[in-house]
């Protein structure tokens, strides 16, 4: 079972709906044709270590796609800002992580726009 979490911590599942899966190296021009129409999108996430599923999100996102962005796999705690941040959604986690990383140190890192140092540097220019 997984679990999925948000800004507002552990959450059930709450889409009905088919995902459309990607792998963190894909070249989007290649699926672009095919993410046409589509409402929600997963981002597997191989290990806590690959980030190329993060650029994956910004390039989605830059490129016009509006739909539900998951991060599925292996996303640490302290990664939720940063995928917040290249614009996911959301994150699917397993049981075995949220046991070991419980609910509290997802939501430490829930204020993600607060703490989003582009901001700050926004604010002093």
């Amino acid at each position: 079972m997984s679990v999925i979490v948000t800004d507002q911590g552990f959450q059930p599942e709450t889409h009905n709906g088919d995902w459309f899966d990607l792998a963190p190296d894909v070249d989007i021009a290649a699926v672009e044709t095919q993410i046409d129409g589509v409402t929600a999108i997963r981002v597997s996430f191989p290990a806590f270590s690959d980030g190329r599923g993060f650029t994956l999100a910004a390039r989605l996102r830059r490129a016009g796609f509006t739909g539900r962005l998951r991060a599925a796999g292996h996303v640490i705690a302290d990664q939720y800002a940063m995928a917040r941040r290249a614009g996911f959604d959301e994150v699917e986690i397993d049981e075995d992580l949220a046991e070991r990383q419980p609910e509290a140190q997802w939501l430490s890192r829930a204020a993600w726009q607060a703490n989003d140092y582009r901001a700050r540097l926004r604010r002093t220019a």
